[in-house]
This record gives C-alpha cells, sequence and structure tokens, in this order.
C-alpha cells in the first residue's frame, strides 16, 4: 500500500515538471478521470500519455482558474461586485489582474503579447516527449512550467470572455525563484530574468542537443543583436563583437533619444584615428546586427551613494515614432559618420560661441542683476530726455515723507505718541484708521516728479548723447537679429546633419513604452502599445485597457512634469511586416482572429474557462433575483405592525414642518432606528465645552444642532444602518436591508439630494476646520511657528465660510484668531533679526517667511471681516518693517526691502495663494481625544502629545 502511494505521488511530481501546473489537487483530478478509463493502476501509469494528460489536466485547470478569478474577484471588490461588470467588451484587448505588486508584470506582458509573431511563437510552443525525458536539471523544469501557464495566460488572453485575466499560475513562479538565492531587488532584473527564462525555454524547442548553440533560438532572432567595440591599443584600433539584448541608455545629461545613443556609442575621441590629427583613447560601439525588436532600457534610477538609498531620475527625455538607425549608429557607414561627426562638432562649437555672444547682449551688466542691453541704452535716452527739474534732493525727500506718512493705510497716530489726523483734530476712541486702500492709489503731491530726470542738461549735451545712445542702440539691435538668424542656420545645419535619404533607410517604429510613476522605492507601471492593426495607441493598466492618443503618451512618458516617465521602450523593424501580421490559415490566406489563431488544445482549454465564466454569471443572477425577493418579503410586514396606529402622523403635515426638529424618530421605525436617533438627539442637547463638543462624535448631532430638515436627518439613519460593513451578525443584517428598503422607498421628489449631499460636505468641512486648528495648535506647542500658522490660516479661512451658513455650522473663531495673532507676533520677530543679519542665508529665510506665510496671511485678514486686534497685528508688522527705511544698509537689502514692503503696506495687490497644508486626521474618535488633550495642554504648563 505505501508503495503504491509513494509511486503514485512519484507521477505526480513527475507530471507537475512536465506540464508546468503546480496545484496538485488539479493534477490529482485528472489523474483520476484519465485512470478510470484503464484496467488498473499499472496499466495506467504505462499507457498515460503526455497529450491525453495535459488535455485532462487543462480542463480541470480551466475550472480551477475560473474558481480563483471568482475569489480574487470577490475578495478585492466585495460582494456586490457583479461578474457582469467584467463581460469583454467586443474588440477590446483583455486585461490582467494585479495579483499583489505585480503591475510590472502586466505592462511586460501586454508588451509582448501584443507583438503577433512573439504570441505565435508561445502559443505553438511545445517539446517532444524525447526533450522532455532529458530535462533533468531544476532550472529547465522551472522553465518549462512557466512557459506552459504562459500559454495558457495567452491562450484565455486571446478568446476569453472575461475584460481580465488572472497571472497567479506563472507569477508564483517567478516569486518561488525569487524567494531562493536568485532573488533580485530591481524589477529591471526581474524582467531580464523573465526574459532568461523564455530564452532557455525556447533554447530546448530549438536545439536540445546543444544547448550552447543559440543561432536558433527564436528569441535570440528576435531581440538579440551584435555591436562591434572599437578601442585603442599600442596605437592600433582592436575590435571585437558583442552580442545585446535590451539596450542600457543613461538618461542623465541628454535631452533626447538619439543624444543618449551618442553618449553610448561613443567615449572619447577614438574618431581622430581615421583622420591625420594626434591620436587619443577612447572607444566606439557600432551596432552590426540589429534584432528585429529594439529594446532600449532608460536608466531611471540609480543609487545615491550620500543617502545610501535609491533615487528616480526625473528628468525629461524625447523619443520619437520613428528612428533611422542607419543615420549614424551602423558600422558600415562608419566612414560617414566620422565626417558628419566632425561638422557636428564644428557646428556644436560654433552654436556654442554665437549662443554666448547673444547671451550678453541679452544679460548685460557686471553686477549680480542684468538686463538686456538694448533695454538698457533706451532707459539711459529715455532719463536724458526727461524734462529737467529745479526742485533739490532735500525739499524732494521732504515732500516724499509728507506724502509717505499721509496715506490713510499709515497714519502718523500709529507711529507717534500723538493721536491726531491729518488735519491736527484729535481722534476718538471709535475712530478707526482705514487700510483698505490700496498703497498704490495713495498718490504724491502733483508738484513731485514722477519720473528721475537729470538736475540741468544743456542743448548741445542733449544733442550729442542722444545722437550716441540712438545709434549704439540701433548696432546693438542689429547685431542681435544678426546673432539670431546664425543661431538659427547652425540649428538647422544640424538638425539636417543625418536627416537626408542615403542615411534614413533602416527604420524602427516603437511599439511599446513601459511607464513607471513614482519614486525608487515605490510606484506603479503600466504601459501604451501601438494597435497596429487599428492604427491607435492603447493604454494598458492592469485590468483597465483603454483607448489613448500620442499626446497622452507623451505627457505620462517624457517625464520632467511629474513623477511619471518612461523606463523602457521597444521599437520594431519597419522593414519586416510579418512581425505585426496576423495568423492566416495555410488553404484560404484568411486572417485568424480569436480562438481559430489557438492549437487545439488551448482552443478548449479556453472553451472550458469561458464555460465556468458563464456558469458563475447564471449563479450570480440566482442570487440576486433571490436577494431581491427576500428584501420585498422583508418590506411588506413593515408598515402593517405600527405600535400606536392611533398616533400615526399624518405625512402632509409632517413634510410642512420639515425643520423641526425634535427627539422623537418616525414612528414607523424600528427599535433599533428608536434607540439610534434618541441616543444621538440626547447627545446633541449636551453642552459644548473647551473640552469636548458633541458634533465630533457624529453627523446627526450637527444635524440635529443646526435644525436640518428632517427628511436629511432620517435618511442619514437610514444610510448609518445601510451600511454593509456593520452588518456584523444575522440581526443587523436584517436591519440593513430594511434600512436600504427604505431608502429605495424615497421618491425623487421626497428627496433634494444636492441639499443632502450639501449639509455632510458642511459636516466634512467642520471636521476638516477642527483638525487644522488642532494640528495648528499642536505645531505651535510643539515649536513649529511655521506650520502652525498655514494650518490655523485654513482654519480660519474655511470656518468664516461655515460661519456664513449658520453659528453652529462651524467653531468660535476666537481661538483661531487668537492663536493666529500669536504666530504672526513671533513669526515676524524671527524674521526682522534675520533680516539684520550679515549671514545671506539668515536674510534670505527671512525673506521667505515674509512670502511665503505672513504676507499672504495679512492678505486674507485683511480682505476678511477682521477684528480690532488683528488691526492692531498687522499695524505691528508694518511699523516693524517701515522703520528700517530709515536706517543705513547695504544696497542688496534696501532692494530686498522694496521688494516685498509694498506688498505688506498694501494687501489689495495681488491675490492670496496660502501653501497647502498636509492631509490631516478626520476620524471623529481621533478628532475628540485630540481636543481633549490639546485643550488641557494649553490650561497647562506642560504639552500633552496624542497617540
Amino acid at each position: 500500500m505505501f508503495a503504491c502511494l509513494f509511486q503514485s505521488q512519484m507521477l505526480l511530481n513527475q507530471l507537475r515538471e512536465i506540464t508546468g501546473i503546480q496545484d496538485l489537487q488539479v493534477l490529482q483530478s485528472a489523474l483520476n478521470v484519465c485512470l478510470q478509463q484503464h484496467l488498473s493502476m499499472y496499466s495506467g501509469l504505462y499507457c498515460l500519455t503526455y497529450s491525453c494528460f495535459y488535455s485532462r489536466a487543462l480542463e480541470v485547470s480551466a475550472e480551477e482558474n475560473a474558481a480563483r478569478m471568482k475569489r480574487k474577484r470577490c475578495e478585492g471588490s466585495g460582494e456586490s461586485c457583479s461578474p457582469a461588470d467584467w463581460i469583454r467588451q467586443e474588440d477590446c484587448p483583455v486585461g490582467i489582474r494585479n495579483v499583489g505588486n505585480t503591475c510590472w508584470f502586466s505592462a511586460v506582458i501586454q508588451s509582448l503579447f501584443h507583438l503577433p509573431v512573439f504570441r505565435r511563437l508561445v502559443l505553438n510552443y511545445c517539446l517532444s516527449e524525447r526533450v522532455l525525458e532529458k530535462c533533468k536539471s531544476h532550472s529547465e523544469k522551472r522553465n518549462i512550467a512557466f512557459m506552459q501557464e504562459l500559454r495558457c495566460l495567452f491562450a484565455l488572453m486571446v478568446g476569453s470572455n472575461r475584460r481580465f485575466v488572472d497571472p497567479s499560475a506563472a507569477v508564483e513562479l517567478l516569486r518561488d525563484a525569487f524567494r531562493t538565492s536568485e532573488a533580485q531587488q530591481d524589477v529591471s532584473e526581474f524582467t531580464h530574468k523573465l526574459l532568461d527564462w523564455l530564452e532557455d525555454a525556447f533554447q530546448l524547442a530549438a536545439n536540445g542537443n546543444n544547448p550552447e548553440d543559440k543561432q536558433n533560438n527564436p528569441m535570440v532572432q528576435l531581440f538579440y543583436g551584435t555591436f562591434v567595440a572599437e578601442r585603442l591599443h599600442a596605437g592600433k584600433i582592436v575590435s571585437n563583437i558583442e552580442q545585446f539584448g535590451q539596450y542600457p541608455l543613461q538618461v542623465n545629461g541628454f535631452n533626447n533619444l538619439d543624444e543618449c545613443l551618442e553618449g553610448a556609442m561613443v567615449e572619447g575621441d577614438i574618431e581622430s584615428l581615421h583622420s591625420d590629427q594626434p591620436v587619443s583613447s577612447g572607444q566606439e560601439r557600432w551596432f552590426s546586427k540589429l534584432p528585429p525588436v529594439l529594446t532600449f532600457e532608460l536608466s531611471r534610477f540609480e543609487f545615491n551613494q550620500s543617502l545610501g538609498r535609491p533615487e528616480k531620475i526625473h528628468k525629461k527625455l524625447e523619443f520619437p515614432q520613428v528612428i533611422y538607425m542607419d543615420s549614424r549608429y551602423l558600422h558600415k557607414n562608419v566612414d560617414q559618420t566620422h565626417g558628419r561627426r566632425g561638422d557636428v562638432k564644428r557646428l556644436k562649437d560654433q552654436l556654442t560661441v554665437l549662443q554666448q555672444k547673444l547671451e550678453g547682449y541679452k544679460n548685460y551688466g557686471s553686477g549680480p542683476t542684468k538686463y538686456p542691453l538694448a533695454d538698457m541704452l533706451q532707459y539711459v535716452l529715455e532719463f536724458v530726455t526727461t524734462k529737467p527739474t529745479n526742485v533739490s534732493p532735500a525739499s524732494l525727500c521732504d515732500k516724499l515723507c509728507l506724502s509717505f506718512f499721509s496715506l490713510p493705510c499709515l497714519s502718523p497716530s500709529k507711529y507717534d505718541a500723538g493721536s491726531s489726523d491729518g488735519s491736527g483734530c484729535p481722534q476718538t476712541a471709535t475712530q478707526k484708521t482705514p487700510i483698505h486702500k490700496p498703497f498704490t492709489q495713495c498718490r504724491p503731491p502733483m508738484e513731485v516728479p514722477l519720473q528721475p530726470a537729470p538736475h540741468s542738461v544743456t542743448e548741445e549735451e542733449l544733442y550729442f548723447v542722444r545722437s550716441c545712445l540712438q545709434r549704439w542702440r540701433a548696432e546693438v539691435e542689429n547685431t542681435v537679429n544678426e546673432l539670431k538668424a546664425s543661431i538659427d542656420k547652425v540649428s538647422q545645419a544640424l538638425e539636417g546633419m543625418y536627416s537626408d535619404n542615403s542615411l534614413c533607410q533602416v527604420s524602427y517604429r516603437l511599439h511599446a513604452v513601459l511607464v513607471h510613476e513614482g519614486q525608487a522605492s515605490a510606484g506603479h507601471y503600466w504601459a501604451y502599445i501601438y494597435d497596429h492593426a487599428n492604427k491607435r495607441w492603447l493604454k494598458y493598466n492592469d485590468v483597465m485597457v483603454t483607448e489613448s492618443t500620442w499626446e497622452e503618451l507623451v505627457r505620462d512618458s517624457y517625464g520632467g512634469m511629474t513623477n511619471a516617465s518612461a523606463y523602457c521602450l521597444m521599437y520594431i523593424s519597419d522593414k519586416l511586416p510579418y512581425l505585426i501580421a496576423e495568423d492566416t490559415d495555410d488553404e484560404t490566406g484568411q486572417a485568424l482572429k480569436g480562438m481559430d489563431s489557438l492549437p487545439s488544445i488551448l482552443r478548449s482549454y479556453v472553451r472550458e474557462d469561458n464555460r465556468w465564466f458563464q456558469q458563475e454569471l447564471r449563479e450570480w443572477e440566482e442570487q440576486f433575483c433571490q436577494a431581491q425577493c427576500e428584501e420585498v418579503h422583508t418590506e411588506k410586514p413593515i408598515p402593517e405592525e405600527p405600535q400606536n396606529p392611533e398616533q400615526e402622523p399624518n405625512p402632509e403635515p409632517a413634510q410642512e414642518q420639515t425643520n423641526e426638529v425634535s427627539g422623537e424618530p418616525p414612528t414607523d421605525s424600528t427599535p433599533a432606528f428608536h434607540e439610534e436617533y434618541s441616543r444621538l438627539y440626547e447627545l446633541s442637547q449636551e453642552e459644548t465645552t473647551p473640552q469636548q463638543d458633541p458634533r465630533l462624535q457624529h453627523v446627526l448631532v450637527y444635524l440635529f444642532q443646526n435644525q436640518a430638515p428632517n427628511r436629511v436627518i432620517e435618511r442619514t439613519l437610514l444610510e448609518q444602518f445601510g451600511d454593509r460593513n456593520l452588518s456584523f451578525d444575522d440581526r443587523a443584517v436584517s436591519i440593513m436591508r430594511e434600512a436600504r428598503s427604505k431608502i429605495r422607498l424615497i421618491k425623487p421628489e421626497d428627496m433634494d439630494m444636492d441639499e443632502y449631499l450639501q449639509w455632510h460636505d458642511d459636516y466634512s468641512m467642520f471636521k476638516t476646520v477642527f483638525a487644522y486648528l488642532l494640528t495648528g495648535l499642536e505645531q505651535y506647542q510643539n515649536g513649529k511657528i511655521r506650520e502652525a500658522l498655514n494650518y490655523l490660516a485654513h482654519a480660519h479661512q474655511d470656518n468664516s465660510v461655515l460661519l456664513r451658513k449658520g453659528e453652529r455650522k462651524g467653531v468660535d473663531q476666537s481661538l483661531i484668531a487668537l492663536y493666529r495673532i500669536k504666530c504672526l507676533k513671533e513669526l515676524n520677530e524671527n524674521a526682522a533679526t534675520l533680516f539684520k543679519s550679515p549671514d545671506a542665508n539668515d536674510v534670505a529665510e527671512a525673506m521667505t517667511i515674509m512670502n511665503e506665510c505672513i504676507i499672504p496671511c495679512m492678505h486674507l485678514m485683511v480682505r476678511d471681516s477682521v477684528s480690532q486686534e488683528d488691526l492692531d497685528v498687522i499695524e505691528l508688522i508694518r511699523s516693524c518693517w517701515c522703520s528700517y527705511l530709515g536706517q543705513d544698509m547695504d544696497d542688496s537689502l534696501q532692494e530686498k526691502l522694496s521688494e516685498f514692503l509694498p506688498r505688506v503696506l498694501d494687501c489689495s495687490a495681488e491675490m492670496v495663494v496660502l501653501k497647502e497644508p498636509p492631509k490631516v486626521r478626520k476620524s471623529p474618535h481621533n478628532l475628540c481625544s485630540r481636543l481633549t488633550a490639546v485643550m488641557e495642554s494649553i490650561h497647562s504648563t506642560s504639552v500633552v502629545t496624542v497617540k
């Protein structure tokens, strides 16, 4: 008995290695079906053939695949997910499910599958029994198993009725290998390993006798090429031929794909050997044989030695839809390319000189600030031709000071001990200095000159200077135009250097772009693949397959704008139509599509899987109809069991009093509804204290306190009980179904959904305001004043919107305003101290504080209706910075002061843009506990930390 069991287990292990099916239950089921057709166990072992067993195993595997898809879909989308939503649309490609950080697998497999020549290779992959018997090593058995799983996956992608397929079996084989010493950390290495497995598997089918000879390996023929590497050794050129698959290209330092290729092909100045110039060391690479499918691997990931971690390069890199490889990269064009490279080098040097000259005219000056020379000459000409004035500098200063301090926004009462206005009349305590008038509208006296002008200038001087400046300006403009024309001419010559027809014969067209979004340590992968039959781009993002455009591809793939960029480009030869040609029937010559293109054994496998999918659809429909009937049956007795029919209210008057809220729920409600309604109503009657706010505990408390309409309150309560996540037992499920049935009975005319959603949006903003307030107070107590001010400014701004809708819609503004003032005072003192520092970094920090924190907050305060305390702190800040006007300081500081001082004084001259705060936690329990901790901390001497 033990020997039979042992032999049976040995047979299962051998069949698992041969077929690639890893599930022992599937193998055992298929084995039992086959053995029923034989007389005995031992005769079955010898009569069982590979094709018979594989056919049976595929049928069982299709059943298991259907069950796995059903389980995965329910796990990922919940019970309410309908299989009808996952039916494949006609002529739409199939997506691939992400089974756990496998989006890279989906992107790579889709780009290979939609290459018809490769798809045919996989679907028609077959090994003879003689070759199978020779496969003894673990790697060979693993590669064969992976190929069989890939065949099944490709077959489903061809003929499945599902919108997406499950790659779990193939992915699990890869994961098993990566759990061993073969594990790789980088996705590119993962992809290399996948392609190596495919190459080894095809090698067994191509030439089982000589594994070293790979000339007949279809993977090598399709994806591998050769290049010649030339270098200098002892004054002679030494060359050797090397093979390549995915060709790596550096991204840093280059702007487009051609520059990347030239940088990878040329090292040093070896081309000088082909002329009479002195010899220098270096190395060149030239493609000697290009593969039909040319893949470029863009090195967008590098290891930062100083930080000790990998980083992603987000630099923009352009690439074309068609690239000509014979223009400068083929070994047969060495001499012609060398000559053109010399011309390109000379043109680039010339272009550099021209651009430097033009830059000198566009940015002229010896100081830190530079201006266009033509404009500077024009400004001097305008100064000279301005009518001179007889006003002395001293009197001009007096008039400017008088004009400055007569501005309404800078009343002398704010800076002097006296409290009189401009007319000398004392102000009363109720009078306020207006501050809303823009600084730019405060006009100086008419006798003060508006433009700088020379004190005196003679006619002779004016004539001489004007003629010189006009002539020089004309000369400068002519020179600039000539430089621009020369730059355009040289640029056109560079662009056309490799674009003539003699060097544009070997064209490659873009087939697929693999995109990564995120950072080096984490991210998401998808692919853009060209649909050659329909001449369109498609985006393959796991289960989602959507039509796209070249513009969208550029936006996601070039990089430089977001953290998404291409990391792999796949080009195919334009001269080999068989690469994208569909299968054709040998007899009729008609194109084979869908199931007709599959081998018979895979066709049966897909049909079996589609049969299981159809059965799954029928089962779901039956379950849905049964659930509907149960809900209808549950609904009927509810109106027939009122607790007190005599007290049942008339529905018409109830709708007329929608704004009257009481502690009694609707009379037709169940005990569960009644208990929850009463509990929350009693909670809404509790007094609000600094340490607790009942509104944070539940949305219904917020609705009760703000006198929300009854229809809004009732639907909110029903939505709560109708939440599936709260249905943890039979009673809860029953209550959930009743709540959902009541919701369905609400007619559109009975409920204004816009009004309902607005109430809930207000409550969401209310919690956000509280989260901003609490986070700001916590940051303030921890000494992070800048962060605190940002949160408090957002809290005040959003809270003002809520308070305009009702007194209980928002939070008491006094606490927000108090700590906003404290933050402003401390930040302003810090900025003023840093501004006077001799360290340039401190001055820059002061400017950042003013421009990013203080000034935007001041502008918001002036724009809104602010209190006297807010006005006082604004005037305090203005006084502080205006005091610098009479002090001696460096020209650079004077310039910086003049940049932001008008913005401090005039709070209506620009649009207010607050820095967006990070996302905050808004769960009611979290906010309640944080409120208690923060308020206790405010009224004590120590900081309370909320965990």
